[in-house]
């Protein structure tokens, strides 16, 4: 197989037909469907099995609407796109991130209090804004407010879960580093796609809450992951993906001794997390990040 670096020559798209693997990742099948309206024909895209990710699919077809340009489709399995031309906007308004709003939607969970995340309503296009839902079925109050969605964890425990977490798998790291402060097991599904992103993200779930002393099991697709209060103090590994080391971080609130290595990894997606996150933690009155 090619991988990056890769250098292409080419004269333009003539257009045509093609299949994309639906199950590895939707970003393939994103990039193919914006750039399909600068070919010179027309652009079929036949999607290879199940796809994953599809929020984030129907994301990108608004997105290409809203600047203009339309396409066909059959369900998530054939998508056609005739030669057009994107148009210009004078504004265009970006909601806030909803898979970095995860992290703080889920830091009442660890130390409690309530947390309210601007900018991102239940309505938005982000398929990832589901994570409240798991959220709520845990046990936490999850409001809508005027200027965003406010999550509170209500007095007692909160509970595990079983979900398949396919299409929103961005969300898979936050609900793997606050289940063990779960009162029940949680059952992380689906997520077989992970183990090709930034790296093996199944197995650095489960290899850095083993470091821990959180008791987990590793499946093709997904995760058990038990609850504890017996931790261990460890360096928590992150690969270099900014995921695992915004998710543990949350993990590192509640484990004296626990400690995230190459926190700068974070600079891909959200240099400024650590700030942020202490700020949130100054709001409740948690202890601060060290």
């Amino acid at each position: 197989r090619l991988c990056p670096p890769l250098r292409v020559r080419a004269g333009g798209l003539a257009g045509g037909a093609t299949r994309v693997a639906g199950d590895i990742s939707s970003q393939f099948l994103s990039g193919l469907l914006l750039a399909a309206p600068y070919a010179r024909g027309p652009v079929t895209l036949t999607v290879d099995g199940q796809l994953n990710s599809q929020p984030y699919v129907d994301l990108t077809l608004a997105l290409m609407a809203d600047f203009g340009v339309s396409a066909t489709r059959d369900g998530y399995q054939r998508f056609a796109v005739r030669p057009a031309r994107y148009r210009a906007l004078a504004e265009y308004a970006i909601e806030s991130d909803a898979s970095a709003a995860s992290y703080f939607f889920a830091l009442p969970v660890v130390v409690g209090g309530r947390v309210r995340v601007r900018g991102l309503g239940r309505d938005s296009r982000q398929g990832d804004v589901a994570f409240v839902d798991v959220l709520a079925r845990m046990g936490c109050d999850v409001t809508e407010t005027a200027d965003g969605i406010e999550v509170t964890r209500p007095g007692g425990v909160v509970r595990g879960v079983d979900v398949d977490l396919r299409h929103i798998p961005d969300t898979a790291q936050t609900l793997a580093a606050i289940a063990p402060f779960a009162a029940t097991p949680t059952v992380i599904r689906g997520i077989a796609s992970a183990r090709v992103k930034e790296t093996d993200r199944v197995a650095a779930i489960a290899t850095e809450l083993a470091r821990l002393g959180v008791r987990v099991e590793e499946r093709e697709d997904g995760v058990t992951i038990w609850p504890t209060t017996q931790f261990a103090p460890a360096t928590l590994q992150t690969y270099n993906d900014h995921r695992m080391a915004m998710a543990f971080a949350l993990t590192a609130l509640r484990v004296p001794g626990a400690k995230i290595a190459d926190p700068g990894c974070t600079a891909k997606t959200f240099p400024e997390f650590f700030t942020v996150l202490e700020d949130a933690l100054t709001q409740t009155g948690a202890p601060r990040v060290a």
